[in-house]
């Protein structure tokens, strides 16, 4: 099967234990993983998944917004800092802006975030963690899940690659309900690299086509690889 490894940049938030790039990060470092992690951004100092991608040995950077005047030069740095590590990939791994315009007109399609419910529901501003479970619980679903998609200018609301069930239970919490969901964000994430990683994904309007396994890049419609 056709596979070109991916140069990965992963923007991380200043919260949250830094799970989902220890998935990331843990699946690159395995024989047949989907690439390289060259580079985490962070906004500060201090932030677990930092601390989780220099315990790999993986070079990091801060990119604080509060250290330039707007958007543009924000995006401006951040996209000099992935250019200059020669990353072809981006991952958000809690990071909770709006990823700059300049970033994504540059990587586009290449840039994945993983969300802690189905989409299209429970997306949106403002609908991070436990916002989103409390969310799920209050709408009475019985099932919930995790989506893997690809990020434009708008929160959650790039075409999905990858989504897994899981089932809600009925003594949940937000709690509780996060902590089964974060072991298939885990999973989730990672074969959605793997997809790309392989040649698999292609864009089609607002959907991706997944090719089967073995046959690399279809043709027709927007390659995302």
């Amino acid at each position: 099967m056709k596979h070109v490894p991916l140069q990965i940049g992963v923007l991380v938030g200043s919260h949250g234990r830094g799970t989902n790039l220890q998935a990331i990060l843990d699946a690159c470092a395995a024989p047949d993983g989907p690439g390289e992690v060259r580079l985490v951004i962070g906004s500060r100092e201090g932030a677990p998944a930092l601390e989780r991608a220099r315990a790999a040995g993986t070079p990091v950077a801060i990119v604080s917004p509060r250290r330039y005047a707007g958007d543009d030069a924000y995006g401006a740095a951040l996209l000099a800092a992935l250019l200059d590590r020669g990353v072809d990939f981006i991952c958000l791994a809690g990071y909770m802006r709006l990823l700059p315009a300049v970033v994504v007109r540059r990587f586009w399609p290449r840039i994945l975030n993983t969300h802690p419910a189905l989409l299209p529901f429970f997306g949106g501003e403002g609908m991070y963690g436990e916002h989103v479970h409390r969310a799920v619980l209050d709408s009475g679903m019985k099932v919930s899940g995790c989506t893997v998609h690809i990020v434009d200018e708008q929160y959650d609301h790039g075409p999905i690659v990858a989504q897994e069930a899981v089932p809600v239970e009925e003594d949940d919490t937000p709690e509780t309900l996060a902590a089964r969901v974060l072991p298939a964000e885990h999973r989730t994430y990672v074969r959605a690299l793997r997809l790309f990683a392989e040649g698999r994904v292609r864009v089609e309007g607002h959907r991706t086509v997944i090719a089967p396994p073995g046959s690399g890049v279809m043709a027709g419609g927007s390659s995302a690889v």
